[in-house]
């Protein structure tokens, strides 16, 4: 098999000039060239694409997010050891899609035009999204695990009050987790 790669330099490393190679594929090599990265914005019809995808996921999810915590917080017989567990994860869920807007602007715009404050509260409600998403779903793994597989044992653990403490516990240790990213937000200038 042939290839019609150019040859690599002896030592990529090397003190000398660099290699035109690099400067052709400066992506494989991680290299900075010197050439013009200003953003452009709509640069191209897949950025409009991708805005549009955006904000149609925000309005469908908006709304399917804000009735499934409507309905679990305004009936009383919907107040199950489940339900708890999937109105914490609509509420995850709604704090990822309300950023979701911020998030499609800066794809657009190529720059974040919302200053640092509101990029420490997007950044902030996205990573408690991706943790506490997980974490309930865990949570709502290892509850169906006891609700089918040790049913009568597991009776005294599956209480709306428990299921409470633990979704409390949950975004506690969410927010730990994301704590780096609360102090550390900011926008690169």
């Amino acid at each position: 098999m042939e290839t019609n790669w150019p040859p690599l330099p002896p030592d990529i490393n090397s003190s000398a000039a660099p290699s035109p190679f690099l400067f052709s594929y400066p992506r494989l090599f991680n290299i900075s060239s010197n050439l013009s990265t200003q953003s452009v914005p709509f640069q191209g019809s897949s950025t409009l694409v991708t805005a549009v995808i955006s904000l149609t996921v925000f309005m469908v999810g908006l709304t399917g997010n804000t009735l499934a915590i409507y309905v679990v917080l305004r009936y009383a017989k919907m107040k199950t050891v489940t339900n708890i567990y999937i109105l914490n994860l609509a509420v995850a869920d709604e704090l990822y899609i309300l950023g979701l807007p911020f998030l499609t602007t800066q794809n657009v715009l190529s720059y974040w035009p919302f200053g640092s404050f509101l990029c420490r509260v997007v950044m902030t409600a996205d990573s408690m999204n991706q943790f506490t998403s997980i974490f309930c779903l865990t949570v709502m793994s290892i509850d169906r695990y006891l609700a089918v597989v040790h049913p009568i044992r597991s009776t005294k653990w599956r209480h709306p009050r428990v299921a409470k403490a633990v979704s409390a516990a949950v975004w506690a240790v969410s927010f730990v987790v994301v704590l780096p990213v609360v102090i550390f937000s900011d926008v690169q200038v």
